[in-house]
């Protein structure tokens, strides 16, 4: 029988008696209701409860919403614009170990908060660290807002309080005499990245991509234009900063502008392109090259600090610039942190400012310190218990962006 033309949708009545409805969706595709009805008027409900959800925008596409965690994850990691090499290895590696073996079966739309809450507890109940169970939940919350977003379902039931925070263990801050001692332990080739890594609050990727034409003496700015990235396969590639704010010139104070330009002379190419620090063969250095070459775990013991990494150092002039009472968008500028409103901020920050810290920080160094003056044996015992923050993190995370890498950052 011919099928009776309504404002929204058709429903006609089929040989057998009964009666079939069908639409057409947001996207232009005919559908028909799943089953028939056993009267025109249930026919004509059923259009109507379609056309409120297009209305409300509440409407989802049942062929969507078949759709696997594991199918649409390993979709969103792919898709997922401008992320760093070593982001996306971290998103695949979080979704294939917790993610995709306990919840990739099921359909986006089975997911609700109950199964969640099972999910994170099982890993927790596992072994898992708070802080890998804290990263899996914030990629698989970022995720489903996505299938939020799609239309997919109509709410993210990752609800759990709490649940995407990491509650990092505090790290050491070494003193301004034990950063020196430790520099003059270093390789000679090694001491002034030391120093710069730490008076210019400069992450490992982003001291070991400096080249000569980043850096002036003359004024003590360095400019950060790139990052070395080393990926799980051992490859390294030079990268941008790990966000916008990342982009940035940073002031040294003056004896270290010293230290860096005799550097420059002894252990750096005059090719402009010529990287800053390399390894002995001139290479690019690698972070694990560099702790056997400069016997990191034996020196950082020497100066009293057994445990410190690299990274600690940057952590260190970051607390060492905020000691000298800059201004929070000064401060953040200097150490490249961004946030949801880091655009404003790094646009406004200015290089006066970043010399004021510098200036700031020069008041801390002991006058005519040097690498080769400080006594590591004096500086082992000068300060036993040491002030501590929490640590910086160099990790992206999936779903709450730089707001979320700020709050974590020291």
């Amino acid at each position: 029988m011919a099928a009776k033309r309504r404002r929204f949708g058709l429903v006609r009545k089929l040989p057998s008696g009964r009666y079939q409805a069908m639409y057409t969706d947001p996207d232009g595709t005919r559908r028909p209701a799943a089953e028939t009805f056993a009267s025109k008027r249930a026919a004509e409900q059923w259009l109507s409860v379609k056309e409120a959800e297009i209305l409300q925008g509440e409407w989802h596409n049942p062929d969507a919403q078949k759709e696997t965690i594991a199918r649409f994850g390993e979709r969103w990691i792919e898709e997922r614009p401008g992320l760093r090499p070593r982001t996306v290895e971290l998103y695949c590696w979080l979704f294939g170990k917790y993610i995709e073996p306990r919840l990739g079966r099921a359909a986006l739309v089975d997911v609700d908060a109950a199964r969640v809450r099972s999910w994170r507890a099982g890993l927790l109940a596992d072994g898992v660290s708070s802080t890998m169970v804290a990263k899996a939940y914030r990629l698989l919350r970022a995720i489903l807002m996505t299938a939020v977003d799609d239309g997919i379902i109509s709410r993210n039931p990752c609800r759990i309080r709490g649940a995407g925070s990491e509650v990092a263990p505090e790290r050491p801050v070494l003193t301004v005499e034990q950063v020196f001692a430790l520099a003059a332990l270093m390789p000679e080739r090694y001491s002034v990245l030391v120093l710069l890594t730490t008076f210019g609050s400069l992450r490992w990727g982003e001291v070991t991509a400096l080249r000569r034409c980043d850096v002036d003496t003359g004024t003590g700015v360095v400019r950060v234009r790139a990052a070395m990235v080393e990926r799980s396969t051992g490859e390294v590639i030079r990268s941008l900063p790990k966000s916008r704010a990342g982009l940035r010139s940073v002031t040294l104070p003056r004896p270290i502008r010293v230290l860096l330009a005799a550097h420059l002379k002894e252990y750096t190419g005059d090719d402009p392109a010529a990287l800053v620090f390399t390894g002995p063969k001139g290479t690019v250095l690698r972070r694990s090259n560099f702790n056997r070459q400069s016997r990191w775990r034996e020196c950082v013991a020497k100066i009293g600090m057994p445990g410190v990494h690299f990274h600690d150092l940057r952590h260190t002039g970051n607390h060492l610039a905020a000691k000298t009472g800059a201004s929070l968008r000064d401060l953040m500028a200097r150490m490249g942190h961004d946030s949801m409103r880091a655009a404003l901020i790094y646009q406004h920050a200015n290089q006066t400012g970043d010399e004021e810290i510098a200036e700031g920080i020069e008041e801390l160094i002991p006058g005519g310190v040097t690498p080769e003056k400080t006594d590591p044996e004096k500086t082992a015992s000068a300060k036993d218990a040491t002030e501590k923050t929490g640590p910086d993190d160099d990790g992206d995370d999936p779903d709450d962006g730089a707001a979320g890498a700020l709050v974590r950052a020291g």
